[in-house]
């Protein structure tokens, strides 16, 4: 692990803090006046009428637990309520841990499958391999057509130390095996791929921001450049964001003294924040590429902005999502929590980079991303709409604009080649996946003497043979072979099936190594790269 001193100029944990405390007075302080304002008092009349006087009787906590995540949609489109008895499981995506047993699952044919098992976590320690299936959990059957994510993670997380006994079907054998499993700390991790995708240049898939992103990412960071790396290709691709202090000690890694990296606005100063770098980043001299896409969002808008305003790097792919609305979760006296958006941030250059909406429930604003994709967004950058009212610039002068995500420097359009309805009903089926797990079951043995992707594809099946596999099994399972629209979109098919064996056999790194060989928008970048269009302080 490498350790830093991180001495950003931000005010954002004592912020965090303060807000935390103002708001358990103000909630407080709510709860227990006796002075009402005429809204809240004609909201404690009407549900005193409703449990007094309504037709039938109605618990009307359970009314209001059903209104508040509406009450708080109507002030914008970010701000949302977490009952208590979500709240674990929707903070446990950013924690940096959970407690649990330490594998990924498929529910494949009503049965849990084991896709990976965290390498020295608790599972791998008894024993336990990929492609076993999990029929119990103590006492808990997990199959059938009834089994849910939400069942498995119940039964499979759950206190640090703690035993389950899971009964195992492994391979085509009858004997059941049972393994005593002690629950243990299993990473969240948010750095999903690291490797050297070509001499000098690193690649870094992040795939959220959660508390551990900025140490993972750092390590990473150390450990390519240990291999050789000079220049990075940083994927935020599909990322949704999450803690802001991560992005900034992120993009603190590349930008020399001085230079703004974010600052937020607030109706009260106390939630108003400016992170300015404070020129100990380690990679000051590096080129970095960032891709982002329409699912890149908040945290991941942020870091992107910064390096694009600052003109320290490239941003490659297509226009971000465009959520520039910050959030503070507080916690409430029942257990509950509300996510209620505080301020508003903004790249250097002074851009707003959230898209318009309205308040109350913006049917439009959640149909955004269709939106673009009729309007040919994702295909040609001519049919991108920029307010060019809200237009910026960067510290070169280069033009930026705001309202609406962050425009890449580069754009590259979505890749649809052979694409048909057929192709993607087939695709969003499912049954890719549960064909190229079928397939690495088949020949797991065979697999397991592969510890590379090169080894593994030189002994999977012919590509012509793996084609023509699949579709017997796609009409076994209701789906017509349509032989046309499939050699229409043979290499996409292809790639799919192949992508799903490489991550059942080796894992998601390979998976993402695999994909990345024929990803039009990471070999834009290696292009841009080698040429030296992403400098360390890009001109215009």
């Amino acid at each position: 692990m490498m350790n830093k001193d991180r001495n950003i100029s931000l005010i954002l944990l004592p912020v965090v803090i303060a807000v935390s405390i103002i708001a358990g007075v103000c909630i407080g302080s709510f709860l227990s006046r006796e002075r009402l304002s005429p809204g809240e008092q004609k909201l404690r009349e009407l549900l005193g009428l409703i449990d007094a006087t309504y037709v039938d009787e109605v618990d009307v906590d359970s009314l209001l637990e059903a209104a508040l995540p509406d009450l708080l949609a109507s002030l914008d489109p970010h701000s949302a309520y977490i009952p208590a008895s979500e709240l674990t499981a929707a903070n446990e995506d950013l924690a940096g841990s959970f407690s649990g047993v330490g594998v990924t699952f498929q529910i494949i044919k009503d049965t849990v499958t084991v896709i990976e098992v965290v390498p020295g976590g608790p599972a791998e320690k008894v024993g336990i391999q990929a492609g076993d299936r999990i029929l119990k959990a103590g006492h808990k059957k997990l199959t059938g057509s009834k089994i849910s994510n939400e069942d498995v993670f119940k039964n499979l997380r759950g206190e640090k130390d703690t035993k389950v006994v899971l009964t195992i079907k492994r391979g085509s054998g009858d004997k059941l095996l049972t393994f005593d499993v002690i629950r243990g700390d299993i990473p969240v991790n948010s750095v999903d791929c690291v490797y050297m995708i070509a001499d000098g240049v690193g690649f870094i898939k992040v795939s959220k921001f959660a508390r551990t992103t900025y140490e993972e990412f750092l390590n990473a960071l150390g450990k390519l450049r240990a291999q050789g790396a000079r220049k990075f290709v940083i994927d935020l691709r599909d990322n949704s964001g999450g803690y802001m202090d991560q992005a900034m000690y992120m993009a603190n890694e590349f930008l020399p003294a001085g230079k703004m990296i974010v600052y937020t606005k607030s109706r009260t100063p106390d939630n108003e924040t400016m992170g300015i770098s404070d020129g100990r980043g380690s990679f000051q001299d590096s080129e970095i590429v960032v891709l982002t896409n329409e699912y890149s969002a908040s945290a991941s808008e942020i870091f992107a902005g910064a390096i694009q305003d600052n003109d320290r790097g490239l941003v490659i792919g297509r226009r971000s999502f465009g959520k520039g609305l910050v959030q503070n979760q507080m916690d409430l006296r029942d257990g509950s929590a509300v996510r209620l958006t505080v301020a508003r941030y903004f790249t250097p250059s002074g851009r707003s980079i959230q898209k318009e909406y309205k308040r109350g429930l913006d049917g439009k604003y959640q149909l955004d991303i269709i939106d673009r994709y009729n309007h040919g967004e994702f295909y040609n950058a001519d049919s991108i709409r920029l307010d060019k009212s809200k237009l910026f610039f960067t510290g070169n002068g280069r033009k930026v604009y705001g309202g609406g995500g962050i425009m890449p420097d580069i754009f590259v359009p979505e890749d649809t080649t052979g694409f048909s309805s057929y192709y993607i009903n087939l695709v969003n089926s499912g049954l890719v996946q549960k064909f190229a797990f079928e397939i690495t079951d088949r020949y797991r043995d065979l697999f397991k003497v592969a510890k590379t992707l090169e080894q593994l594809e030189r002994i999977m099946p012919s590509d012509d043979v793996l084609i023509e596999t699949f579709m017997n099994y796609a009409v076994k399972n209701g789906e017509k072979a349509r032989w046309y629209y499939i050699n229409l979109a043979y290499d996409q098919l292809l790639r799919q099936i192949k992508a799903m064996i490489v991550r059942d056999a080796l894992g998601y790194d390979a998976c993402y190594e695999y994909l990345n060989r024929a990803d039009p928008v990471v070999k834009r970048a290696l292009e841009e790269l080698k040429k030296g269009n992403s400098p360390t302080n890009i001109t215009k």
